[in-house]
């Protein structure tokens, strides 16, 4: 007996060391093997060699201000052409006279987002600001109370465009397709034959073709349905169409998370006498959704950058509007500080939509709760 002790001593590993930093774990992992080292090295050398033209490029031999002239006689980056049309790039074909109009909406929504983060702020009170900020955004894009009554001079939506087209499809279409994920997730595992059926093939039908496919079919086909004389605006077709397309994927997340609650959790809710749906409510998917943060907003940041899609079907999102002024004869031969202001801009959309989720990971564990 005392020999197996001693054998199966031997095969513990040693705790860690009181003196592992994250300095020490840090350069373990960068040369912790040949392999590693060499990676890490090679690395180093190309950042060597990249950053040093990267910043000279960018910053010490960029044009600022001045004309397409002086940035042709540079050998850096034209920041004077992202300046100079700043206001198409972002507003796209937009009326210039109104331009206070989409600018005042982005703060109203961009604002609302922000406090909608915070965790103490989820109040009832929150949903009613939501409710009542919707119909404020649609009058300062449109000029017209609920499309219906002008109060200010009206903007058709084929005049909509650029950075705030962006937000309004891609936060309205996530929003509203995530209640209608949620109900095609919990159908795909009822018991009853017809809701689940119709569940699957809704969702494996919408998953089985690109949103390419969907956009010409909600711009296309769907009005060939409608009847004579009667007609949907060519921006309410893709925002249907990116909501059903969204909730497809979206429902296939939720129904992973309710796949990973324990059944004692439906056993407990049961022996409380709940029902189906108070169940659900109060019990089952809190815990599901809490699961699936991560694949989430991994999707609604797919999403996000999926809207620039409806270039397809004629409507001028926030990438077309940065390629419209490339076409202009006194500034050409800038695409690239072009397409480095569009990354930027949305690499700082998804940034945040990331640290977010990690925010929210941490807010909602029970670790943190305790």
């Amino acid at each position: 007996m005392t020999q197996l002790a001693a054998t199966a001593k031997d095969f513990v590993e040693p705790p860690p060391s009181q003196k592992d930093t994250p300095l020490l774990r840090l350069w373990r992992t960068l040369f912790g093997s040949t392999l590693n080292s060499a990676i890490t090295v090679m690395v180093i050398l190309a950042l060597v060699w990249l950053v040093p033209k990267i910043v000279n490029w960018a910053i010490l031999d960029a044009t600022w201000t001045g004309v397409a002239a002086d940035c042709r006689k540079a050998s850096g980056a034209c920041w004077a052409f992202i300046a100079e049309k700043a206001r198409v790039m972002v507003f796209g074909v937009y009326p210039g006279e109104e331009l206070w109009r989409p600018t005042l909406m982005m703060l109203l929504f961009i604002g609302m987002v922000g406090v909608s983060m915070f965790k103490r702020l989820w109040r009832r009170e929150l949903i009613w600001a939501w409710i009542a900020l919707v119909p404020v955004l649609l009058l300062l894009m449109d000029g017209r109370i609920l499309f219906l009554i002008p109060v200010l001079p009206v903007v058709p939506t084929n005049r909509w465009s650029g950075l705030p087209v962006t937000l309004l499809l891609s936060l309205f279409g996530l929003v509203l397709a995530f209640p209608l994920a949620i109900l095609v997730a919990l159908g795909r595992r009822s018991t009853m034959p017809v809701i689940r059926v119709l569940s699957v093939c809704y969702i494996e039908l919408i998953r089985g073709v690109p949103l390419i496919t969907v956009l010409f079919m909600a711009s296309l086909i769907f009005p060939l349905f409608l009847p004579a004389g009667m007609t949907v605006d060519k921006l309410l077709r893709a925002q249907i169409a990116i909501i059903l397309f969204a909730a497809a994927y979206l429902a296939e997340v939720v129904r992973a998370g309710l796949q990973g609650i324990p059944r004692g959790q439906y056993e407990a809710a049961d022996s409380l006498g709940l029902t189906y749906w108070q169940s659900m409510r109060l019990i089952i998917l809190p815990q599901a959704l809490k699961m699936v943060i991560p694949p989430l907003v991994n999707t609604f940041i797919g999403f996000f950058k999926d809207t620039t899609l409806i270039i397809i079907v004629g409507l001028f999102d926030f990438l077309f509007s940065v390629r419209a002024p490339l076409a202009d004869p006194n500034w050409l031969g800038f695409p690239t500080e072009a397409y480095v202001f569009a990354a930027a801009v949305y690499f700082c959309f998804c940034f945040i939509m990331s640290k977010y989720s990690q925010y929210l990971e941490r807010e909602l564990s029970p670790e943190r709760r305790r």
